[in-house]
């Protein structure tokens, strides 16, 4: 790559395959998980050399600080109990830590409060926690307290590293172009709020079990190594671009292996994806050029180049749109002919290579009976149009009799059980209010009316969520229904925003108030689907009902969050 941001971007990768490259949750290696004082040295000394020859802005160099004497079980705000290691490095740990609070994994980066990038770190993770953006595994929590700095960040246990996805081939078109479209996006966001990343690579890009891209990291990984650039948005937008070339290609885009990649032949240079493996996607592999800032090969593709994610996004929307690939059809197993032949069935099949000859069938003939059966269904056909059409005058003579009599009225009499029907009536819904027991106790109350007010264009919804379980927080939250006064119910009818797992709970028929606890109502009947209709399997009557929201769909900005557009209760 020519130009001085080219040499930076290359210089970056080549110190990344070392150990300072283990940012985060990123794998310990041997080396790093040196507790002895010898061993944590060199890890430092060698991390302070890697920043040094990054030369993007310059490096703080940090005082020599001990990390903290911590183990497996230390607990942290008596609340996170640190349980493995990940990192050591350069006075700073990071560990896979439980809240017991809130009972779930997490993430903890430590160091001591007088190490030298412990000022910075506080400030960039409270940035970070700022943002909010989905897109970005969140910082939960950033504290200085008993000497000690710490950063609480999300734990992703269903997600996979690019690194790992990259392990047996490189990535469809498809998935590669969702990839640099969700991550540039996002890095777009961060950086018009003012937040940089610095060491965007396979390992801080994580895809979830929905197919979702998040980004870890942000602001925290360059900042626990004193990581500064003085074109940080150029930096990250080549950092994408590299993710992509390594994508397209399972390559890493410089001669230095890196991230478990094989890197370019050396003295070769950079040369576009399309020149290192065939059948790679033209539109991306000029993509991935553009994000790299290489001059000679955009320019021989007349391309200008991307220096800001907000460029990489608009190159990415004026491309055409890469489908996900048609899923393989199994064709059905051939047609099997069976050895069996007319006349041959109890003797033995003559040899592959005689000659003989197998009798030919006898040509059917034509049956006396069967013209005599014919004959016979064709008179009953006609001997049944004519009772028909005399029984329909019949009819019509008997109605005109009838209608004579002006005078006459029809009775019905009360007892007679054919002329009874059961019409379903709706029964109006005096109130409602959310229900989160297992919660913080509320979730939009004053948006509830909109569930049962005949527009299916105004909706409730619930608070977003990290998985359509309600990020394995509680078992669901829901609506409770008040009808006024005991009533028979036939059905309930839910209308959601996307596809949402409901169950009809009831409160008992004697229920004085409205219960206030979960165990008081039945469930009564289950389902999912946008439009959910429930309806018991027994009578039910009661006046408080419970619609109790248990998976949730996944939305447009990569959360989970139910939308509740119209309930109907009918009886």
């Amino acid at each position: 790559m020519s130009g001085e941001a080219g040499t930076t971007v290359a210089e970056r990768s080549t110190a990344a395959v070392d150990v300072a490259d283990n940012s985060g949750d990123e794998p310990l290696t041997a080396e790093a998980d040196q507790s002895t004082a010898d061993g944590v040295a060199q890890n430092r000394e060698r991390d302070t050399e890697n920043d040094e020859a990054q030369g993007s802005g310059g490096t703080e160099s940090p005082e020599k600080a001990s990390p903290p004497e911590l183990h497996s079980g230390h607990k942290l705000a008596k609340r996170y109990r640190l349980e493995e290691c990940v990192t050591r490095l350069d006075g700073f740990s990071s560990w896979r830590a439980v809240d017991e609070k809130l009972r779930r994994a997490v993430g903890v980066h430590l160091l001591p409060a007088d190490h030298a990038r412990a000022r910075s770190v506080l400030a960039a993770a409270r940035s970070s926690a700022l943002l909010g953006d989905p897109r970005f595994v969140q910082v939960l929590d950033a504290v200085e307290e008993d000497d000690l700095v710490y950063v609480v960040h999300e734990w992703l246990p269903d997600a996979v590293e690019l690194t790992s996805l990259l392990a047996p081939g490189p990535l469809e078109p498809h998935d590669a172009y969702q990839m640099v479209s969700q991550i540039a996006s996002a890095m777009a966001a961060a950086h018009r709020e003012g937040l940089a990343h610095l060491r965007l690579n396979p390992n801080a890009v994580l895809r979830t079990s929905s197919g979702q891209w998040r980004i870890r990291g942000l602001a925290v990984n360059a900042a626990l190594r004193g990581i500064t650039s003085e074109t940080p948005q150029r930096t990250d937008t080549e950092s994408v671009g590299a993710l992509l070339y390594a994508a397209l290609t399972q390559r890493w885009p410089y001669e230095d292996d890196a991230y478990g990649l094989a890197g370019l032949p050396k003295d070769v240079g950079l040369i576009a994806p399309d020149q290192v493996r065939a059948h790679v996607h033209r539109g991306l592999s000029e993509l991935s050029m553009r994000a790299l800032a290489n001059d000679g090969a955009t320019a021989s593709r007349h391309e200008a180049p991307c220096t800001t994610p907000e460029e990489l996004v608009k190159a990415v929307g004026e491309m055409p749109r890469i489908r996900p690939p048609e899923p393989a059809f199994t064709a059905p197993p051939e047609y099997q002919r069976t050895t069996y032949q007319q006349g041959s069935y109890g003797r033995p099949a003559p040899h592959p290579g005689s000659t003989q000859q197998m009798p030919s069938p006898p040509a059917p003939l034509q049956s006396r009976t069967g013209k005599a059966l014919k004959w016979a269904v064709s008179a009953l056909l006609i001997a049944a149009l004519g009772l028909g059409s005399w029984q329909l005058a019949d009819a019509l003579m008997d109605k005109g009799n009838k209608s004579d009599d002006t005078n006459q009225t029809q009775t019905t009499d009360g007892n007679d059980k054919n002329s009874q029907k059961t019409i379903s009536k709706p029964i109006a819904i005096s109130g409602a209010q959310d229900f989160d027991p297992f919660g913080d106790g509320s979730e939009k109350p004053a948006d509830i009316g909109k569930t049962y007010d005949n527009s299916p264009s105004t909706y409730w919804e619930t608070n977003f969520y990290k998985g359509a379980t309600f990020g394995n927080l509680k078992s669901g939250l829901g609506v409770i229904l008040d009808l006024g006064k005991v009533q028979q119910v036939g059905k309930v009818t839910v209308t959601f925003m996307g596809d949402t797992s409901v169950e009809l709970r009831a409160a008992s028929g004697d229920a004085g108030s409205e219960p206030t606890s979960f165990d008081s109502y039945k469930k009564v009947a289950g389902g999912s689907g946008t439009s959910v209709t429930l309806k018991p399997d027994e009578t039910l009557k009661s006046r408080y009902l419970l619609v109790w929201l248990t998976k949730l769909p996944l939305t447009e900005d990569g959360t989970y969050r139910g939308r509740v557009a119209d309930i109907k209760v009918t009886s």
